[in-house]
């Protein structure tokens, strides 16, 4: 898949490969292409499908390549600057290779820049944030070892500024070296040629020396250059840090706002499985009660004989009026007992 990205990315950029060819057999030169790839004129890509992505995630890969290749072949050209004075061809390979720089980083910053505004929320904008990241730390990685180059170029220039200079003036103070590196010595120097045994080679000196400071005034612009591309790297990482804190708050705020709600909506049923089981006691009591009550009613008239059967009630009847007829025939027994006696 990578591959198949890779070619086609390769074939609508017009083959584009590396700009410059190796070191020929006496390792004497660099041969430069045209930089169509370090145009400035680029179109951010819109928002769309991963694939359109890892497409510009490839490219923009491709001239990170690039970009540190010509930092390489810069490092290599000025350490030969060094040993060849006024060697135009490497002047020039130099000049053009500064100039290929500028296009590529301004290339990369924008399309790094672009690649991190297709962020988003989602799992797939947290893979595109993940990897403008990456690319933006590899970029800024590239912008400190050119930096680095640099720095190195221009002290070793400087140094060789003031060897130049104690030719013509072996007791020269740190000072006047210094007026020297800075000003490229005009005025102090024609001053050491008047008083200079060896005028020949002071004046050798003087063109070296002037040489070597046109070379330090182009580091120091490109030095210049690279802080403010660094600068401006380092904004948009605090401006990405803040677009990102930002998200990450509102999920934040989010989060808790759906916690909380989750805790109310189980508080809310919690109250409402209780409520429901209370309803439910209450109702059973109310039904024992009335059962109760009813057991104690039926009881109380079982005593009281409302619920006797009717046989019984009859039995208990005939008893009463035997009775009665019991008690009114004995006095008419006792009689005629008495007059069967006499």
């Amino acid at each position: 898949m990578a591959a198949d990205r890779l070619a086609a990315l390769r074939a609508q950029q017009g083959g584009r490969g590396n700009q410059y060819s190796q070191l020929d057999g006496n390792g004497s030169r660099y041969e430069l292409s045209d930089m169509q790839g370090g145009s400035s004129n680029y179109n951010a890509p819109t928002k769309g499908d991963m694939s359109t992505f890892w497409a510009e995630v490839t490219a923009v890969q491709d001239l990170l390549r690039e970009y540190n290749d010509n930092i390489s072949h810069v490092s290599t050209l000025q350490q030969r600057s060094l040993n060849n004075i006024n060697d135009q061809q490497t002047i020039q390979q130099l000049d053009q290779l500064a100039a290929s720089n500028r296009k590529i980083s301004k290339q990369l910053k924008d399309r790094i820049k672009a690649l991190q505004a297709q962020g988003g929320d989602s799992r797939e904008g947290q893979t595109r944030r993940q990897q403008a990241a990456l690319l933006k730390e590899k970029f800024q990685t590239a912008l400190q070892n050119y930096q680095q180059v640099e720095q190195k170029q221009r002290n070793a220039t400087k140094n060789q500024m003031e060897r130049q200079y104690r030719i013509v003036k072996p007791d020269a103070s740190p000072e006047e070296i210094r007026a020297v590196v800075d000003d490229s010595g005009g005025q102090i120097f024609q001053q050491a040629l008047l008083n200079s045994d060896q005028l020949g080679r002071s004046r050798a000196a003087y063109r070296e020396v002037q040489e070597r400071h046109n070379d330090i005034v182009k580091i120091t612009e490109t030095m210049r250059e690279l802080q403010q591309l660094m600068n401006e790297m380092a904004m948009m990482v605090e401006e990405q840090g803040e677009v990102i804190e930002n998200v990450e708050k509102t999920m934040a705020e989010v989060e808790t706002e759906v916690e909380t709600g989750y805790k109310h909506t189980e508080t809310a049923k919690q109250s409402a499985m209780s409520a429901r089981k209370k309803k439910w006691i209450c109702f059973w009591i109310v039904v024992v009660l009335l059962i109760i009550i009813a057991i104690a009613v039926v009881i109380q008239l079982w005593r009281s004989g409302a619920f006797g059967s009717p046989q019984a009630n009859n039995s208990a009847s005939t008893k009463s009026v035997h009775r009665r007829l019991h008690i009114r025939t004995d006095p008419l027994m006792l009689e005629r007992k008495g007059l069967h006696d006499q």
